[in-house]
């Protein structure tokens, strides 16, 4: 099979989101400070696998179609749908703002493409389905760090 127009750009926009995922979150591993930094520490490593299993994945995936992925830093600085990182020093607290909203708007991106990418190639589905259900665990798990409970 070979990718339609249509099916190489979904996953393209896949594919830059994951690459600039997996960069902000070591830019927020390296540069978090304040009140339960090492948990979040540690946990923007297990964001950072995750992005970067996937990324692969879907660039791959994208081979195997037949299409040419894109990694180069220009084309992600020109085409992700993130939110540019902070500089500097971050607080735990906008790191984990930053990173449900980074992990969100990645699964905004899988979710926009998939009855196209669905619809072309019903067999890739198996690897977005497998981004959702990792990248929204993550984003729960991290944003817990700041949820309140409804309990006195």
């Amino acid at each position: 099979m070979k990718a339609s127009d249509q099916l190489a750009h979904g996953l393209q926009a896949i594919l830059v989101d994951l690459i600039e995922l997996s960069l902000q979150g070591k830019q927020a591993h390296w540069n978090i400070v304040g009140p339960n930094f090492r948990d979040l520490h540690l946990q923007l490593d297990e964001v950072v696998s995750a992005a970067r299993l996937h990324a692969d994945e879907v660039a791959e995936r994208m081979r195997a179609l037949h299409a040419v992925p894109d990694g180069r830093t220009a084309t992600i600085a020109k085409t992700t749908s993130l939110s540019e990182a902070s500089d500097g020093l971050v607080s735990t607290s906008s790191t984990v703002d930053a990173v449900v909203a980074a992990l969100n708007s990645v699964c905004a991106t899988v979710r926009g493409v998939y009855d196209a990418v669905e619809k072309d190639d019903a067999a890739t589905t198996d690897i977005l389905n497998q981004i959702l259900l990792q990248l929204e665990k993550l984003s729960w798990m991290v944003g817990a760090e700041k949820a309140k409970t409804t309990a006195p």
